[in-house]
């Protein structure tokens, strides 16, 4: 690095953005260091690579993917805990399910500003632009951002920046001004045509990388929470929620059941910390069973795993129950009929 070279991180989610965010100031000759929180809602690097459905398919962490194609370090930050008291207590509340991105993106860009000081860099760098999240990246949402992230005109979005007033590094010249860009909007045609001039391989924008902006998701973690009496999780919870078929038959209790090879492979790791579920005659799902069942809970979730698989036409399936302490009992069930499948017990 040549003396006098300003430096810059960059929040690199692995989507698009931040790539043509980092690559810009890259083009001015900015030493650029990317930089990826782990909160354990990320949607990439799980149940990609869990689905045996998608073998075949590329299973990559698009961050590290986007730091390879533009050359620089990326720093992979585990901030699961501290990120807790951002989902539980947003101060800003949450955008349509249980997403606080704006509380999100001011924590993310406060945990790169400390990263910045700590390491020596002059500013931060993200791919936001104007207008194209709801709550989160809007012209009077911006300053909020800046504000409480403690970053101040030390933010630098290059992908909208000729939209908003000019930060320290356009005024003291470290950028220029004139080469970063003025998008707006949802539209991303700008930012496709830009990628493929600088011939990027990239993930295809799906819309967010977060499971809580899914309303499938939400409405699981909803109901942790209310099985639980208190909003409070730990990292395997938010995990489970994001593998197999959940249904709560009974508010006492849920099962977890997985829809293929992979998803019965990953729910094995959990035997030794619920009971489980598994047919012993015909080919089937391996299934968890999470809460307090009495002798009728366990015979009807029983019936339910029967139902999903191949023996549900059968008159009389054997589902064995094992327990974490290591015991088992079997159980002979006839397989619940559709017709008594409620679409309510889906979460």
């Amino acid at each position: 690095m040549q003396n006098g070279t300003r430096k810059a991180v960059v929040l690199l989610s692995g989507g698009l953005d931040s790539l043509l965010a980092a690559r810009l100031m890259q083009d001015q000759g900015i030493h650029v260091e990317g930089i990826n929180f782990f909160t354990g809602f990320c949607v990439e690097g799980h149940t990609h690579a869990i689905r045996a459905t998608r073998k075949g398919r590329v299973v990559r962490n698009n961050a590290l993917h986007c730091a390879e194609q533009l050359g620089i370090r990326l720093h992979i930050i585990d901030v699961i805990d501290e990120y807790k008291d951002v989902v539980l207590n947003p101060r800003h509340g949450y955008g349509a399910h249980l997403n606080p991105c704006l509380d999100c993106k001011g924590f993310m860009v406060g945990k790169a500003r400390a990263w910045m000081e700590d390491h020596g860099f002059d500013f931060i760098v993200t791919g936001e632009v104007l207008g194209q999240r709801p709550m989160s990246q809007r012209r009077d949402t911006f300053p909020v951002v800046a504000r409480e992230s403690g970053a101040e005109d030390r933010l630098l979005r290059p992908l909208c920046a000729k939209l908003l007033p000019p930060t320290l590094p356009e005024r003291e010249g470290w950028v220029d001004r004139e080469r970063l860009l003025a998008l707006s909007g949802r539209n991303r045609k700008p930012q496709i045509a830009l990628a493929a001039a600088y011939g990027f391989d990239y993930a295809q924008p799906a819309g967010g990388c977060c499971f809580l902006t899914d309303p499938n998701y939400a409405r699981k973690l909803r109901d942790l929470w209310e099985s639980r009496g208190e909003r409070r999780y730990d990292f395997d919870d938010i995990m489970l929620l994001k593998i197999g078929r959940h249904l709560r038959p009974r508010p006492s209790f849920k099962l977890i059941i997985g829809r293929e090879a992979g998803e019965n492979r990953f729910l094995e790791g959990y035997r030794n910390r619920y009971p489980h579920l598994w047919s012993t005659d015909y080919n089937g799902p391996l299934a968890l069973l999470l809460g307090d069942a009495d002798a009728d809970d366990v015979e009807l979730a029983c019936a339910i795993a029967a139902r999903f698989g191949q023996g549900r036409a059968a008159p009389a399936v054997r589902i064995a129950v094992g327990r974490p302490d290591g015991s088992r009992t079997d159980h002979v069930v006839t397989p619940l009929p559709a017709h008594r499948l409620d679409a309510q017990w889906y979460l």
